[in-house]
């Protein structure tokens, strides 16, 4: 019957609109809590103590397991369904968010952070797997990625100033904040459309020895700046790092269902792309820490003082993101790729040559020139990412990708964390991190001169990943 048909229809449309208000929120949150908590850590450190090394970890903690577990999590979501994976992911989030909010010591606060992180991996594929379940139509489905994409615009910018002024009432604000919120999306998941269950290989071997690489590497890197990189505990991390690194690349080379195809790796514009994710995440992620501290603990701003400096750097992202389709349109990949790189090398440059009385307004207008990086850099990436792999590998590049991020920004936080917890102290430790960043993102900008050229082809193949609704991650 036509109402019969017509109620069909608006219960689908709005079970639609629920599953994208779902994946968007958490999309949302999981991202805000990777930037939220920089501007709160010297009010943490003056809370819980612990200097500059608990710092680190607070920070790690979350984005080393959200990368650990990151190319797991993909196929843990077919095997439960993008649903049921989201509503534990997020139940987790808010139980662990709670758990960093109460926390007594600095060391059961980074207990929760690296439970937060497990959370955040299992709701990221998911909520990009319920925006794709929401939409059959392929343009309609790219809209909603879209809308996905600027919920981490804007959580990525909107981060600083948010921790900045929950700070100035008490830190711990900053991760309770995330409890009203993750009870908001399990309510608008009730309203999501049930979602299909696949049975998915799953890659043991592979999981584990990641989670060791990067683990050791990270822990080497971090614990170097407190006793040294020929202390034992160093030494033994970088070691096991070595070590499971090669194991991991010999069970993905042997494995029945390897995490990441040997063939994926393979692909002409993989390789680039990781490098440049990685690269482009030590700038992004590096930058905001180091000058969260530059700012509270050399120029003696509040934590709001502090946010409010980053929002130039955090606006121009959210401003032009929704311009960057149309400049790869115009222009093919390589030239806002490139440009954008150089744009971030040279903003970290600048930066390293400040005197450290400069006036305020100085270094929050450099960083703009890191901030251009997001929505010239990523989107492009990823549409070369994409169009490089066969159609039923986009997922997994995608997840490849994202764990390259992660790590570059894992490894940002580590070593610049050691630099300024060194013996030249903050300020030395600011110019020769910003220094050490310059330089891998020179490196990603000359490899990113090896991206296809903007010729016809390539401009189609953009098109044709805009409407494909694969991974966006945040930028």
């Amino acid at each position: 019957m036509p109402g019969a048909a017509v109620g069909a229809s608006q219960g689908s449309e709005s079970s639609a609109r629920s599953t994208v208000a779902v994946a968007v929120v958490a999309f949302f949150v999981v991202t805000l809590d990777a930037v939220v908590v920089n501007v709160a850590l010297p009010s943490v450190r003056q809370d819980l103590g612990g200097g500059v090394r608990g710092l680190q970890w607070v920070v790690d903690g979350y984005t080393l397991v959200f990368a650990a577990l990151l190319l797991s999590a993909g196929a843990l979501s077919d095997r439960m369904g993008a649903c049921r994976a989201i509503g534990v992911g997020t139940a987790l989030f808010v139980v662990t968010s709670a758990g960093c909010g109460l926390a007594p010591t600095l060391s059961l606060l980074v207990v929760f952070r690296l439970l937060q992180g497990a959370a955040a991996a299992a709701m990221m594929p998911a909520s990009l797997a319920l925006v794709r379940q929401a939409h059959e139509d392929p343009v309609r489905r790219a809209r909603a990625v879209a809308v996905w994409a600027m919920g981490g615009a804007v959580a990525s910018s909107s981060g600083p100033v948010v921790g900045g002024a929950l700070s100035l009432v008490d830190w711990r604000l900053v991760f309770l904040v995330n409890v009203p919120v993750g009870v908001v999306c399990l309510v608008l998941l009730r309203r999501a459309e049930r979602s299909p269950r696949r049975t998915t290989p799953f890659d043991p071997a592979g999981q584990v020895t990641a989670v060791l690489a990067m683990g050791g590497l990270t822990y080497g890197a971090i614990e170097s700046g407190a006793v040294g990189l020929l202390a034992p505990e160093v030494l033994g991390a970088f070691t096991v790092a070595s070590v499971a690194s090669i194991c991991f690349v010999v069970s993905q080379a042997r494995g029945r269902h390897p995490m990441v195809p040997p063939s994926l790796v393979a692909a002409r514009g993989v390789p680039i792309a990781m490098l440049i994710g990685f690269a482009f995440m030590v700038g992004f992620y590096g930058v905001p820490f180091l000058y969260s501290l530059y700012f509270q603990e050399l120029r003696g701003l509040s934590s709001l003082g502090a946010g409010l400096a980053f929002v130039p750097m955090m606006a121009v992202g959210l401003v032009l993101t929704p311009l960057s389709a149309r400049i790869v349109e115009r222009t093919g990949p390589r030239l806002p790729i490139t440009g954008g790189l150089a744009l971030m090398t040279a903003g970290l440059v600048a930066l390293s040559t400040l005197p450290h009385d400069v006036p305020i307004g100085v270094p929050s207008v450099l960083m703009v020139l890191v901030g251009l990086g997001g929505p010239l850099v990523m989107p492009p990436t990823i549409a070369v990412l994409l169009s490089a792999v066969p159609g039923d590998l986009a997922g997994t590049a995608s997840g490849v990708l994202n764990t390259s991020r992660q790590v570059g920004g894992a490894l940002a936080i580590a070593v610049f964390g050691s630099l300024v917890a060194g013996p030249g102290g903050l300020e030395d430790g600011l110019r020769w991190s910003l220094l050490l960043g310059s330089a891998v993102l020179l490196v990603a900008t000359v490899a990113s001169l090896r991206v296809a050229s903007s010729r016809g082809s390539e401009r189609r193949r953009w098109v044709v990943s805009r409407a494909s609704a694969d991974d966006r991650p945040p930028w």
